[in-house]
């Protein structure tokens, strides 16, 4: 079983001296995220649009002894974005880890979707994340990282949540483009890819389907922002200098599932 907490399996000093920036970090997966870096030596820019949210964390991180600052910006202002990455380098000198985490969706069809819908899911989960990497890569070192968070609608997808799940699988092209581009200044970009993370709003939505969902989990549980940090301090760490380019599912086995109703049936006899 994995643990709850962020910060409990954190490997002490592994980023010892550096800057990483996590975009959607005042709750969910990029609190999570943002939380392990910090435990393991980082200093963090949490941003996003919630001040009082992000204060929050910042004062989480600090008082277990880590290094944290908020800087707020919406990720569907461009410049916004850029006065991000500005007030980050003149408050740490250089960033060495950009996470693009802040995401949202919309419940829509191709049929359904507006021209606000498609405006509102690409300028913050695809736009920004090109944004934040092009602003970001000036005054990333040699040994930088960038990490998208993109999702399992990458690879598998169910009708009713366009554009959110076309863009997730253009996160993993940009991911590739990025890769290749940024190679021969040493900066490595790859894709995480989470399924079923249970943050605040998971359990709600699932409602009387919770235990079921987690049992079509191989694993037998549904994932932790816990899960999603660990995956990112190590591929941002010197032990995963040679993978890049790389869309990584992190789901607990539910995409090697092809029919849910015979595998319940297994896990219910052994």
């Amino acid at each position: 079983m994995s643990p709850s907490d962020p910060i409990e399996n954190a490997v002490a000093n592994r980023h010892a001296n550096t800057v990483a920036i996590v975009t959607g970090s005042t709750r969910g997966i990029g609190e999570g995220v943002a939380r392990r870096f910090a435990a393991e030596g980082a200093s963090v820019v949490v941003t996003g649009r919630s001040a009082d949210s992000g204060q929050g964390v910042v004062d989480e991180i600090e008082a277990t002894g880590g290094d944290a600052t908020f800087i707020r910006a919406d990720m569907r202002e461009p410049a916004e974005i850029e006065a991000l990455v500005d007030h980050a380098v003149a408050e740490y000198g250089k960033i060495d880890v950009l996470v693009n985490n802040a995401g949202v969706q919309t419940e829509t069809t191709a049929r359904e979707a507006t021209m606000g819908d498609w405006e509102f899911v690409l300028e913050t989960d695809f736009r920004a994340f090109w944004l934040c990497a092009k602003h970001v890569a000036d005054h990333m070192p040699a040994g930088g990282t960038i990490l998208n968070t993109s999702s399992n609608h990458a690879f598998l997808t169910m009708p009713g949540l366009f554009p959110y799940n076309a863009v997730k699988a253009g996160i993993n092209g940009m991911t590739r483009a990025l890769a290749l581009e940024l190679g021969p200044d040493d900066i490595t970009v790859n894709t995480i890819n989470p399924g079923w993370i249970e943050i605040d709003r998971t359990k709600e939505e699932l409602g009387d389907d919770y235990e079921y969902t987690q049992d079509i989990h191989p694993v037998g549980r549904l994932g932790q922002p816990s899960d999603v940090a660990g995956l990112a301090a190590f591929l941002a760490s010197d032990d995963a200098s040679f993978i890049t380019g790389e869309s990584i599912l992190i789901d607990g086995g539910r995409s090697q599932v092809m029919q849910d109703d015979l595998y319940l049936n297994y896990r219910r006899d052994v």
